[in-house]
């Protein structure tokens, strides 16, 4: 189960799918024990803060709930959410341009669906993007409507030259946030943490 309250709505999208049989193949959510990882989405939360980043712009999504959570209980922090991911790419580029240090939280299928705002504001205009992924539809992921993404995901990332990491290790994660927000900095371009099952999900 997932806790209330983080990431809940996406959660119960999925649940109601499998029930009125879009996807009779998948297994049901219920049968399987998994939880995002407090102590891990904490790792990550205190790597962002730690790197100097006091903005985040995000969309909603099940692994990144509790770090969601924690920017909006934090005075320190604005979290601006957004109702696609391309929006985050013009407030990503607002927040530049007022020299206020900014990160993008998606998942992955919503960087595809942000791919313009990419290639033709923060590309060719050199505005850096430092993105934290999360990285679903690779191996182990349970609901066939994340496979596609997560299929392409990093051959996508390889044709637009964006450099990236997996973040799989919490002891390593704020390092690689604080590395890969330095990069986009001095190359002016966008740079990608994919944030990994095994660093995100924990089973009882």
């Amino acid at each position: 189960a997932i806790r209330p309250g983080f990431g809940g709505a996406d959660c119960s999208r999925e649940r109601v799918d499998v029930a009125v049989g879009v996807f009779p193949s998948a297994p049901c959510p219920y049968r399987r024990l998994m939880t995002v990882s407090y102590d891990n989405s904490k790792a990550v939360y205190e790597g962002i803060r730690a790197a100097g980043i006091r903005s985040i712009s995000a969309l909603p999504e099940t692994w990144l709930g509790l770090l969601l959570q924690r920017a909006e209980d934090d005075p320190e922090m604005t979290l601006i959410q957004v109702a696609k991911e391309e929006e985050a790419i013009g407030i990503a580029a607002g927040a530049h341009f007022a020299g206020e240090p900014h990160l993008l939280l998606m998942q992955n299928h919503g960087f595809l669906a942000a791919i313009n705002g990419i290639v033709s504001l923060a590309q060719l205009y050199s505005i850096p993007l430092c993105m934290v992924i999360a990285m679903r539809g690779n191996w182990g992921e349970p609901y066939p409507w994340h496979t596609r993404g997560g299929n392409v995901t990093e051959e996508v990332l390889r044709a637009l030259s964006i450099p990236f990491e997996h973040a799989r290790d919490p002891n390593e994660v704020a390092k690689q946030i604080r590395e890969g927000y330095t990069l986009s900095q001095s190359s002016l371009w966008p740079t990608a943490l994919l944030l990994t099952r095994d660093l995100m999900e924990e089973y009882p």
